[in-house]
């Protein structure tokens, strides 16, 4: 067995809508154990510090709204006035930081088997409308990325989970302390 640790976030819609029992439930449905929760109420300083401010990462997630404009037939020049993946990531950092900062948000330590890759088949796709049913993403948000970047706002879906194990080492160590997190 590879026991392993992730991070979920329940972000702000789910908090909003009243989702964080129904995340929880989910999780530990199938066997995976929260060894640590809280919930806070983020600073922007916070959430800026959580995600990543490299020219990798922006290039990253701007390429990915690219792919997805592409898919669409949307001008990204016209909806967003540029065409550069740094520039666009930069841009969809920043409705990061204010979307996150918007209410409070739930983070929890999950630990299981393959947590990681467990966690991430449940919440679903990052893209709530390509997200399958029976998913976490795929039963609670239909958001996409043109929806999204035309309100100049961040895609809302529900939960953040770490996609390896490194980041979630990485993640964890961001949001707790070792004595915050229980071995039970």
């Amino acid at each position: 067995m590879t026991i392993e640790r992730t991070l979920v976030i329940v972000k702000p819609d789910g908090v909003k809508r009243g989702l964080i029992g129904e995340v929880i439930s989910r999780l530990e449905r199938v066997g995976l154990k929260i060894v640590a929760i809280k919930m806070v109420w983020a600073s922007r300083e916070q959430i800026e510090g959580f995600y990543p401010s490299n020219p990798d990462w922006f290039k990253s997630v701007g390429n990915k709204t690219l792919g997805s404009y592409k898919e669409m037939g949307i001008d990204p020049k016209a909806e967003l006035g540029t065409d550069d993946p740094v520039e666009i990531g930069r841009l969809v950092k920043k409705w990061l930081v204010d979307y996150m900062t918007e209410s409070p948000i739930v983070l929890m330590v999950v630990e299981g088997n393959h947590a990681v890759e467990v966690v991430r088949k449940l919440v679903g796709s990052t893209l709530p409308y390509k997200a399958e049913p029976g998913t976490i993403r795929g039963d609670y948000s239909v958001d996409s990325p043109d929806l999204a970047n035309r309100e100049k706002r961040a895609i809302r879906n529900i939960v953040h989970a770490s996609d390896s194990p490194e980041e979630a080492r990485r993640e964890i160590g961001y949001w707790f302390r070792e004595n915050e997190i229980y071995e039970y």
